[in-house]
């Protein structure tokens, strides 16, 4: 029996997206900038089968995913809409696992859709009889309609997503990236829910001006190597990721991701950088889990500090090397 594979990386927003001026369309109020995480894959095999259905991938490393009703719903309702846009005869199995925890922050619906939609191309090649001649941005547009975020984990090193979906490079190679697990259950509120109630908060308001002017600084900073611009860089995407939490906090009615364990490596992130004076970039999800970058030259400070981390029971997940 035939079968088909494709995986693809999740990715960390710099800039958030954050609200949306089209839900069906997944369009964002403002632009959004990522890097792309390597390490930090989702796995679809696709198999034929006689009815679409959707099960966990059982694969060495990873973690099951476990969907609910409604999630289950959704995965097989895109996989139906890429099927149709391909126009792909028959019916399918679709298995999917990630090597990192679903659903607590850390992009899982990105990588998932994404690899979906790569999965679902790598079908019409055998399948498929329209639309097989499309570039990497049509396959990008097309998993935006499932999770918005998803375009981005097309593109590497970084991806910007405004009213096109590009990739960006910057001055800085191979950047260290891991993310600090503070807690990997499910979290209560979806990023899906999340962008329905920020539009509540009074402090949505300018939110995608504030956002689409610190791309722009992002993007600046990015690309001016040296050590004053990456402190500038860490101040930005700390006002950034705090922003976005704010608004979480005073939605209608209010919700919020951070819990002691992600105040306590916070604050041991910003007393790392008042003792070297440097130190890396901090993001964060919606989610607990804090996401920390680093240039190559601080390879064994970050080291170091992941150590540390490790030694106060959390668990750390290396997403770039």
């Amino acid at each position: 029996m035939k079968s088909w594979q494709a995986s693809a990386p999740s990715n960390i927003a710099l800039i958030k997206y954050m609200g949306k001026v089209d839900s069906t369309q997944n369009l964002p109020t403002n632009s959004s900038i990522s890097l792309t995480l390597n390490k930090l894959l989702t796995y679809v095999h696709i198999t034929e089968d006689d009815k679409d259905q959707w099960l966990p991938l059982q694969k060495e490393n990873t973690f099951k995913i476990e969907l609910s009703e409604k999630g289950e719903k959704r995965f097989l309702s895109n996989w139906l809409r890429l099927k149709q846009y391909f126009q792909i005869e028959g019916n399918y199995l679709i298995q999917s696992a990630s090597n990192f925890p679903a659903d607590c922050g850390i992009a899982s619906s990105a990588s998932s859709f994404a690899a979906l939609t790569m999965a679902a191309f790598n079908v019409a090649q055998d399948k498929g009889s329209q639309n097989l001649d499309i570039n990497k941005v049509k396959l990008a547009e097309l998993s935006r309609e499932a999770s918005g975020s998803s375009c981005r984990s097309f593109f590497e090193p970084f991806c910007v997503w405004s009213d096109s979906i590009s990739k960006f490079y910057s001055a800085y190679e191979n950047l260290f990236h891991f993310v600090v697990i503070v807690n990997g259950e499910k979290k209560k509120v979806s990023s899906s829910d999340a962008h329905k109630l920020v539009v509540t908060s009074d402090l949505f308001k300018g939110r995608p001006e504030r956002a689409n002017h610190r791309l722009e600084l992002v993007k600046n900073l990015l690309n001016e190597k040296s050590l004053s611009s990456w402190e500038k860089l860490y101040e930005v995407c700390w006002q950034e990721f705090w922003d976005m939490h704010a608004l979480f906090e005073t939605s209608q009615p209010p919700f919020g991701y951070l819990t002691t364990g992600s105040i306590e490596v916070l604050n041991l992130t910003r007393n790392l950088w008042q003792t070297f004076k440097d130190g890396p970039i901090v993001t964060m999800d919606a989610g607990p889990n804090i996401h920390f970058i680093w240039r190559q030259d601080q390879h064994s400070i970050a080291l170091a500090f992941k150590a540390e981390l490790e030694k106060s029971n959390y668990k750390v997940i290396v997403g770039n090397e």
